[in-house]
């Protein structure tokens, strides 16, 4: 398996752990997700985060548990979709990004949508520049749909698909 830490930085020798800049709330016992961590995503689940860092995103992908209806009406025959606000699309059709390579052997999984955490400093093994990220979207399956907003969309966690809201703070008028 492999894992990756995108940024918009090129030149990370280390990743050094550090808290959640905006903590979450946790379920008990998890609250250690806001201190000092290195992120990782697997090679999978990769598109989750082929977006500048600070875009609001909603993904979505089917499961296990995914009815034919759902898939049908939201993901047609795509392996998952990306949306996003009209006003990032410019930002996500220009922004360059840099996929690190990170060693497996200090990272644990959270068992939830391919992220795992470091609790130590990470040296990657390489950096990737990413310069088109709508292709490398649709390398991956993701059909990228650009909406005026996303708040429409906060019933889709009520479908039986897998959804994923990243930087949902940014989206306008979200709560």
């Amino acid at each position: 398996m492999r894992l990756f830490h995108f940024s918009d930085d090129a030149a990370i020798s280390t990743f050094i752990p550090r808290p959640a800049l905006v903590p979450s709330q946790r379920a008990p016992g998890m609250e250690w997700l806001n201190g000092a961590l290195v992120w990782a995503i697997e090679e999978q689940v990769d598109f989750m985060y082929l977006f500048p860092r600070n875009c609001p995103r909603i993904v979505i992908s089917a499961t296990e548990r995914t009815n034919e209806a759902d898939r049908t009406r939201w993901l047609g025959a795509y392996r998952a979709v990306a949306y996003i606000e009209r006003d990032r699309l410019r930002d996500v059709a220009t922004t360059t990004l840099h996929r690190y390579h990170l060693p497996n052997d200090s990272f644990e999984s959270l068992q939830d949508a391919g992220m795992w955490v470091s609790r130590i400093a990470v040296k990657p093994l390489r950096c990737d520049m990413l310069s088109d990220l709508p292709a490398a979207l649709a390398a991956r399956g993701v059909d990228l749909r650009v909406v005026d907003s996303l708040l429409p969309l906060k019933g889709l966690w009520e479908t039986t698909l897998h959804a994923s809201g990243i930087r949902l703070r940014n989206a306008r008028g979200w709560a």
